[in-house]
């Protein structure tokens, strides 16, 4: 498997689990969901956020790679997060709502990465100020590691809230392939 159809195969992954989360955490009611449990960002409502603010980010960062990824344009009008803890939605229909047009556009985009991308240095600066230069392919992976790590504390707060999300493993979406003979 190329490096690109493993890409695409962890945006499919992202697009399936956070639909399962969001399905599960709108079983809770609202003021379960943004109660502070003492996670990184507090609640799963904070959590949510979260990622999709750090998604924000490096969508946006990941629109100024010269190769020019067209399903990334939109994110040119977004303002950036101020914070890592930013609340961008209250409400967890608005913020469901967000999180499927950005997995949409995540997929669009994975499908447009070419292997000739993944070697460039990408030049951005973090949200404290600090300059980096890292190579593309470890950002794109380092990208999807922290949705699935950031989910699956949300996908704790939300088994101890006594909601199962059901199975999250990568291994559900990959493909079967034939046996060799």
């Amino acid at each position: 498997m190329s490096l690109c159809s493993h890409i695409v195969l962890m945006a499919k992954y992202n697009e399936w689990m956070n639909a399962k989360l969001y399905e599960t955490a709108g079983r809770l009611p609202p003021d379960d969901l943004a109660r502070d449990k003492g996670a990184f960002f507090g609640s799963v409502l904070g959590t949510l956020n979260h990622i999709m603010v750090a998604d924000i980010l490096w969508l946006k960062r990941f629109a100024g790679h010269p190769a020019g990824y067209r399903a990334l344009e939109p994110l040119h009008g977004v303002p950036a997060p101020a914070a890592l803890n930013e609340i961008l939605h209250r409400d967890l229909a608005p913020l469901s709502q967000r999180r499927r047009e950005l997995d949409a556009a995540i997929g669009a985009w994975a499908g447009e990465i070419a292997e000739s991308d993944l070697e460039h240095v990408l030049d951005y600066t973090n949200t404290r100020g600090l300059r980096s230069q890292k190579r593309f392919a470890s950002l794109v992976f380092h990208f999807f590691n922290h949705q699935t790590h950031h989910r699956g504390q949300a996908s704790t707060l939300l088994f101890q809230a006594g909601l199962d999300v059901g199975v999250t493993d990568l291994l559900a979406v990959i493909p079967n392939e034939p046996a060799a003979p």
